[in-house]
């Protein structure tokens, strides 16, 4: 999809905060209550909550913690990160795993939550949820997840959605199956008001060490953003 390009100028180099725990299970609960934190400052403020959810285990983790925190569900409009292009129910969907770790457990609207109709294939898919993007309000919080090469949402390096500055990106071409899937692009990102990481494992080690380094990965491009980071994936800088 075509879209203003994502200035070179605005990258962000390096994590701004990198917040340690000791195993996964610690940075989930930790994870999950800043969660609510931020829900509850939002909602005072602005009558609303506009979360963006990853999939991936980590995060899995995270909202089987978050559904037991108190939040008033009936004001946070969820949406999400990237989805594959899959059937509706795939179990490798990320909606799938959102449904059954989280918004099937709590008193959310079901109008409230904001699939991305991937199944329709990534073009027509993302064109759609961009369009949803732009006519509201930026995300209060983005919750990400990052690969071993430093991927995020589905934004992979080197790819051709890195570098658009649409919304929402069709990814025709992702390196690991399937190939089509869709992603917030990374000026919506940079627009949310909050980013969370959640990074865990030895395999994230590198990728996090060369983030600091000063490497343009796609995880590092974002902006600035709290990475929660466990003790096995810490580079020995930190």
């Amino acid at each position: 999809m075509s879209g203003p390009e994502v200035k070179r100028e605005e990258w962000m180099s390096q994590p701004a905060q990198i917040v340690p725990h000791e195993n996964a299970a610690a940075l989930a609960a930790d994870v999950a209550q800043r969660v609510a934190e931020l829900a509850a400052q939002a909602i005072g403020e602005r009558g609303e909550f506009r979360l963006a959810l990853a999939g991936g285990e980590t995060p899995r983790r995270c909202y089987e913690q978050l559904r037991h925190l108190c939040i008033d569900w009936r004001h946070v409009q969820v949406f999400f990160g990237d989805e594959r292009c899959l059937s509706v129910g795939d179990a490798q969907r990320n909606d799938t795993m959102a449904f059954a770790a989280l918004l099937g457990h709590v008193a959310i609207p079901p109008e409230n939550i904001h699939t991305i109709a991937a199944e329709r294939g990534a073009l027509d898919a993302a064109r759609d949820y961009a369009g949803l993007l732009n006519n509201g309000a930026p995300l209060d919080l983005v919750l990400l997840g990052m690969g071993e090469d430093g991927h995020t949402a589905s934004l992979f390096p080197g790819g051709p959605a890195t570098e658009s500055g649409d919304a929402a990106v069709a990814v025709l071409d992702a390196p690991k199956p399937p190939a089509q899937r869709v992603s917030l692009g990374l000026n919506t990102l940079r627009q949310a008001r909050h980013r969370i990481f959640l990074v865990t494992g030895a395999g994230k080690r590198a990728a996090l060490q060369a983030i600091i380094e000063g490497a343009a990965l796609p995880a590092a491009r974002v902006g600035w953003a709290e990475w929660h980071v466990d003790h096995a994936a810490m580079p020995q800088v930190c």
